[in-house]
Parts: C-alpha cells; sequence; structure tokens
C-alpha cells in the first residue's frame, strides 16, 4: 500500500540522523559530551532538508527530540561544551555569537563556579581562548583541533 510506504519513507528520513546521534553517543571512539549538542543540531537540520522545510511534517518530531532533551540531558551543560570544543569553535567563527552558545556557557560558569572573582577571571580568560592566544594558538594547538585524545581524525558523521 502507497501510505505504508510513504510512513516507511517518513520514518527513514526522521531516524536515520538521530540514529547517527545515537551512535556517537553510545560510540567507544572518543569522548562525546562536546559533540552532542552539535551532532543534535546537525540531525535537525537534516531532518529539515529531508522534508523540504515544510514544519508541518517534522514539528511533532522535534517537539519529542526536545522534550526527551530537556528531560534527561542539561542543554546547557553539552552547549557549553560545544563552546569549549576547539575542533568545533575554531571552524565556526559566529559561534561566539550564537546567543544560545554563550548564554548556555556563561550559566555553566555562573553555576559550576561559586565565586564570583573565579567567574569573572573565567569570562576574562576566555578571551584568550577565543582569540587563539596564547597556548591555544601554537602551532601542536592548532594542529591537535582536528584530532581526538588518541591522535585519529574526527568525523561527527
Amino acid at each position: 500500500m502507497p501510505s505504508f510506504w510513504n510512513q516507511v519513507v517518513f520514518t527513514l528520513k526522521v531516524m536515520t540522523p538521530l540514529v547517527h546521534v545515537l551512535c556517537l553517543v553510545n560510540g567507544e571512539r572518543k569522548a562525546t559530551m562536546s559533540y552532542i549538542y552539535e551532532a543534535t543540531e546537525k540531525a535537525k537540520e537534516t531532518i529539515v532538508k529531508s522534508f523540504n522545510k515544510d514544519e508541518s511534517k517534522y514539528n511533532n518530531v522535534f517537539t519529542i527530540i526536545f522534550n526527551r532533551w530537556a528531560c534527561q540531558l542539561d542543554r546547557r551543560l553539552h552547549v557549553a561544551g560545544h563552546f569549549l570544543n576547539p575542533m568545533l569553535f575554531y571552524s565556526n567563527p559566529d559561534m561566539e555569537y550564537d546567543l544560545e552558545v554563550t548564554n548556555g556557557l556563561y550559566d555553566c560558569i555562573k553555576r559550576l563556579v561559586p565565586s564570583k572573582d573565579v567567574q569573572q577571571k573565567n569570562l576574562t580568560d576566555l578571551h584568550i581562548y577565543k582569540s587563539a592566544n596564547g597556548l591555544f594558538g601554537d602551532d601542536f594547538a592548532q594542529k591537535s583541533r582536528k584530532t581526538t585524545t588518541s591522535g585519529r581524525h574526527v568525523n561527527t558523521f
């Protein structure tokens, strides 16, 4: 029946990108904390494209994704990990202007660092990271942005 096959196509369009995220989360090849936010955003972009940006076709799926994310994962923590991942940060020069990402980072700093003085020091030192100065700018650091801790090349998908 055509309706059955239409549902199969719908399921594949939605589940294929989400299975990639699950493989990343459940994989043992690399630490995933700093990649989960990026992978989830890419999965959502893939779903949007597969339905030609017709929100009526994927809106219910996004509601489920958001609700699952909200109840099981601390989005701010994953957003902060995303920001502090040198491979992702330095390959996206506009990241520091993404309010969701920077607000998530600042929320984590406020939540995890009780001292206002240390919070301020962290924010001041963040400039060194953003501008790739000091150790963040040396040749070794620049080359290692594209590798995992085990030295293998990183592919999010």
